[in-house]
């Protein structure tokens, strides 16, 4: 194992055992290093890399705190990953989706509420079959993000929405060029939201994974093979 490496391990390891909770201040740099056994060295690389990946929080004249830890910041350093690959590995980002949406759609069955369907039942209704492609692709997103966001699982939810906006393109480029693309989505969103109401979590995960793998389908045969892998 790389020193650098050893040196982020060892830092990990104060996290998770609950010594440094979010918000601590890791102790001072050479204290740290005497009591890590690390040298300055390595140490400074591993709190580097682990600002990028936003654990730590390094404020110039007062110390290196670790972060909040909340899901949605420790994700970003994965939708930066995904928008740098979207455009060679959008079909693998699809089948991502068709992996997690489902889950995501069987969970909000579990916890869906009168206000959490109405303002999904909003976006639909908002959504205009004959309008703009951009503001259909908006409201798609908005939709699939008030379902996940109602799944209850803060992870999955912050984890689909890292992956979304690489996606966002794809998306526009269907309904530009596929016929009927428009209504589709939008019968497809109010069958998704009738399971919802439902609290059918079966029903919902069903509709979702023909909802997505429609996208995907279309998505493989409008892409050449090249691209594909």
């Amino acid at each position: 194992m790389a020193v650098t490496d050893e040196a982020i391990l060892r830092i990990k390891e104060m996290i998770t055992s609950g010594e440094l909770g979010p918000g601590a201040r890791l102790p001072p740099e050479k204290e740290l290093g005497e009591r890590l056994g690390l040298s300055r060295n390595s140490l400074r690389e591993a709190v580097k890399a682990l600002e990028v990946m936003r654990v730590l929080d390094v404020r110039r004249g007062d110390g290196t705190y670790v972060t909040s830890l909340e899901p949605r910041l420790l994700l970003e350093a994965l939708s930066f990953v995904v928008d740098l690959h979207a455009d060679h590995s959008l079909v693998e980002i699809f089948g991502v989706r068709r992996i997690l949406e489902p889950a995501a759609a069987s969970l909000a069955a579990l916890h869906m509420t009168d206000e959490i369907a109405d303002s999904l039942q909003l976006q639909i209704d908002e959504t205009d079959a004959e309008g703009s492609i951009e503001e259909l692709v908006s409201h798609d997103v908005a939709f699939h993000q008030g379902i996940v966001d109602a799944s209850g699982n803060e992870y999955l939810a912050r984890l689909v929405e890292s992956i979304s906006g690489g996606t966002v393109r794809a998306r526009v480029w269907r309904g530009i060029t596929q016929q009927g693309a428009a209504r589709r989505t939008i019968d497809e969103h109010s069958a998704i939201l009738a399971a919802l109401r439902r609290g059918d979590p079966e029903l919902a995960a069903a509709r979702m994974l023909t909802h997505v793998s429609g996208v995907e389908e279309w998505l493989r045969d409008a892409t050449p093979p090249d691209d594909v892998a």
